[in-house]
């Protein structure tokens, strides 16, 4: 199969990920004795600098790794949660049905900083400064702005001019927005990590000190303070039409802290998947699985009409049950991931495209879906007043042209030592919420996840987490550690990198050809995002695919949209695989990259 780049082989260590910068900024670190971890870290807070539009210290990361000294997989849970005043009755009395998609009250705590934090203490050999200073670099001096950066800016130009003035400030230098390779600063956010540093420093003469000193500083000291003063006492034009002020306090970030916790597994052919909790969407990776577990994916044509039917019948189940089931509360995953269950529901896989959205019922449980908007634009979603069109809102994916906006942004890391990583971090995107003057970035929107809707699995709640659709992934072969990777793309996160997983495994493609295969997916559930709205039966697939079997899936009944060839998809991985490391990053959108030896 044609390849656009090859698939990177060694045995130092390999590093993959949505941009340049932050794959070489991890290569660095490996070469200069950093383990993956150390990397990880350091690439992760680049991102937050290279693709302000895609993520940024106001938002928050899931992280899968794989610890060589313990032999095993752990989740680091960076997702804050709601704040304290964040309750339904709230949100009603100010007139809104649904959470708003960008502005001050979609905010949760800011969980990137601590995740990253917690990772770098409990496995990471570097300093807080070491790991923080190609950050600063690229923040005080500029980085290239991408051409989605640029077009991101244009997209929200007159929501910044007449009612974002700090995020004016910061995205359109001189008053204007930055053409596309022209270098890009963030001079406040460099300045608010060097005194995160300095304070870090003057507490402690340990690099666990340090760590825990920073940490505090950011969730207690001056970080605090601001975001607090921030949400209290401005007011800002969201989604919603209307101005409204936030929620989030100094005790609310206080009282959170980044967690590990065990990943949620299933095992398909003689693979073990490794994803987050159900308080994200990642266990429905493994829901999907569980399903074509019944199918002999082997017998049917590789991207055939057969094999994409299936494939895409079985997420549209496995997407029902996230609707009616995932959320920071008590979820019947053993139930859900059953054999008997999903025998169950394989049975619901026809010849057809189904139209309907199908939860299922684990252990005779009767599922409960929230109440959704009927199929329609922003322009007409609840909770949405006012004449103007809502600008920034949700988290873009891909255009109806099929055009990669990207949302998001993936770090893969794999050491000499052995360690691996796999981390999605995103939100606080500088298109989200007005910026804070006084640290150089903003807060993230991640609430917009939670219904307004008592008895449903993702009810508002004070102190829970929304359910995210930020979602690595993790995998051994044969009981050994063998892949981390994963992609942006929203609720396509988890389609498209089953897609990968399933052409490495039915398909008998290497990592790179896996990632440059056609890829596809579907919008048949309802999206995660403001205004939430679904597409019964549509499926998307780049074109690329057979024209053949892009009839036969219309005569069985799919909507099919065709993508730009090269339109759909923006994984990266890397693999520890017999005597080497390899590493493979996505094409699409230019920028992905990997890198090792």
């Amino acid at each position: 199969m044609f390849t656009t780049r090859p698939e990177l082989k060694g045995d130092f260590g390999m590093v993959a990920g949505t941009h340049w910068l932050a794959s070489a900024t991890g290569m660095g670190v490996l070469e200069r004795g950093g383990n993956a971890f150390d990397a990880a870290v350091a690439a992760g807070f680049v991102l937050q600098v290279a693709e302000p539009h895609l993520n940024g210290p106001g938002g928050e990361v899931p992280i899968l790794l794989w610890n060589e000294a313990e032999q095993k997989v752990s989740v680091v849970c960076g997702q804050g949660v709601a704040p304290a005043a964040a309750t339904i009755e709230r949100f009603t009395e100010l007139g809104l049905d649904v959470v708003p998609g960008t502005g001050l009250l979609a905010a949760t705590v800011p969980g990137a900083f601590g995740g990253w934090m917690l990772m770098l203490e409990r496995w990471g050999t570097w300093s807080l400064a070491d790991v923080l200073a190609p950050a600063i670099h690229y923040a005080e001096h500029g980085v290239p702005v991408l051409e989605r950066i640029a077009a991101t800016i244009e997209s929200v130009r007159t929501l910044f001019e007449e009612d974002w003035p700090t995020s004016a400030a910061t995205w359109l230098p001189g008053g204007n927005v930055p053409e596309p390779g022209a270098k890009l600063a963030n001079p406040v956010l460099a300045a608010t990590y060097r005194r995160v540093i300095a304070e870090a420093e003057s507490a402690s003469g340990t690099r666990e000190g340090q760590i825990e000193a920073a940490r505090k500083t950011w969730y207690e000291g001056f970080v605090a303070e601001a975001i607090a003063e921030f949400s209290a006492t401005t007011a800002w034009r969201d989604s919603s039409g209307e101005v409204h002020g936030g929620l989030l306090t100094g005790d609310d970030l206080a009282g959170w802290a980044a967690s590990v916790e065990e990943p949620a597994t299933f095992d398909y052919r003689g693979h073990t998947v490794a994803k987050t909790g159900p308080w994200g969407q990642g266990p429905v990776f493994l829901q999907q699985l569980a399903l074509l577990d019944g199918f002999d994916l082997d017998a049917m044509d590789f991207l055939g009409a057969d094999y994409l039917h299936t494939v895409t019948e079985a997420a549209k189940l496995a997407f029902a049950d996230r609707e009616a089931w995932y959320g920071d509360t008590d979820v019947p995953m053993d139930d859900l991931l059953s054999p008997a269950y999903n025998a169950e529901r394989r049975r619901l896989i026809g010849a057809r495209a189904s139209l309907e959205l199908r939860p299922g019922a684990p252990g005779g449980r009767t599922p409960r879906l929230p109440v959704f908007p009927e199929p329609g634009t922003a322009s007409d979603a609840p909770g949405l007043s006012g004449s103007r069109k809502p600008q920034g809102v949700g988290e873009p994916t891909v255009a109806r042209d099929g055009m990669v906006k990207g949302d998001t942004c993936h770090i893969d890391v794999v050491d000499r030592w052995g360690n691996m990583v796999s981390a999605t971090p995103s939100g606080g995107w500088l298109q989200s919420s007005p910026t804070i003057p006084a640290l150089g970035f903003c807060l993230g929107t991640r609430a917009q996840m939670f219904w307004l809707q008592e008895g449903v699995a993702t009810a508002l709640r004070p102190g829970t987490r929304p359910r995210t659709t930020l979602s690595p992934s993790f995998a051994l072969r044969d009981g050994r550690p063998w892949l981390a990777f994963g992609t942006p793309g929203g609720d396509q996160q988890d389609q498209w990198s089953v897609n990968f997983f399933l052409s490495i495994v039915h398909g008998g493609l290497n990592l790179q050809e896996a990632i440059d295969a056609p890829m596809f997916h579907s919008e048949h559930f309802p999206s995660s995002f403001f205004p939430r709205a679904s597409r019964p039966g549509v499926m998307h697939v780049e074109d690329r695919v057979d024209a053949g079997v892009i009839a036969e899936l219309r005569r069985r009944g799919h909507e099919v949209e065709t993508a730009g060839a090269w339109a759909l998809g923006r994984l990266s991985a890397v693999a520890r695989d017999g005597a080497f490391l390899k590493a493979a990053a996505n094409p699409r959108g230019a920028q992905g990259y990997a890198a090792g030896r």
